[in-house]
């Protein structure tokens, strides 16, 4: 019973998680669903409009867009890996490539809501089709938007010198983030324009 209870203190390797890593992943629970409220109410309302246009007549597949944004997880990933190591040099390049490659894909939506709205003449008023698509794109970009902010005030202090490898575990619930921004859109890209086509 003594070699028992003396081996306990040794078995154990486990460490309470951050308070910045909890934050997040509450944040996640409660965004998914509110994600999850407004991707169900577009697949209801597919087909639903009584008169057009339809997502098939008017919508365009935003493939560059989505490569730019499943491309920014990526960097974002390595610029995390790069900081950990102490290449803090490394950590600001992938980290304003992520930035930059977040801002790509805010402007391919700007330029498709410009011409939604000034060439189609397709507002948020049109019909269902319109209210949950602008609803539910909307809610993504700005969620994108946010984390671009946060992105970019890293960036300031990591130009500056001041992110350094003790850095690395805030950088990581910012990364948590956007990579929970990344995943959404794999699911509105999904909804949006391939199911609702």
């Amino acid at each position: 019973m003594s070699t028992t209870s003396a081996a306990l203190p040794n078995e154990g390797t486990w460490a309470v998680p951050s308070r910045g890593k909890i934050g997040m992943v509450s944040l996640i629970i409660a965004e998914s669903a509110i994600f999850l409220i407004f991707v169900a109410a577009y697949i209801f309302y597919i087909g639903k409009s009584p008169d057009g246009p339809t997502p098939k007549q008017i919508l365009t597949i935003p493939i560059f867009a989505t490569i730019c944004l499943l491309s920014s997880s990526i960097t974002m990933h390595f610029a995390i890996s790069a900081l950990r190591k102490g290449s803090s040099g490394v950590f600001n390049l992938l980290w304003i490539l992520t930035l930059a490659l977040g801002a790509i894909f805010i402007a391919a939506t700007a330029r498709e809501w410009h011409h939604l709205i000034a060439v189609e003449n397709f507002t948020i008023q049109t019909n269902l089709f319109g209210t949950t698509y602008y609803s539910l794109v909307g809610l993504h970009a700005s969620h994108v938007i946010v984390g671009l902010i946060l992105l970019a005030i890293v960036t300031v202090f990591g130009l500056a010198g001041k992110v350094r490898r003790e850095h690395s575990e805030r950088c990581e619930v910012i990364a948590m983030y956007w990579h929970f921004v990344d995943a959404v859109w794999v699911v509105v890209f999904t909804v949006v324009y391939i199911v609702g086509r």
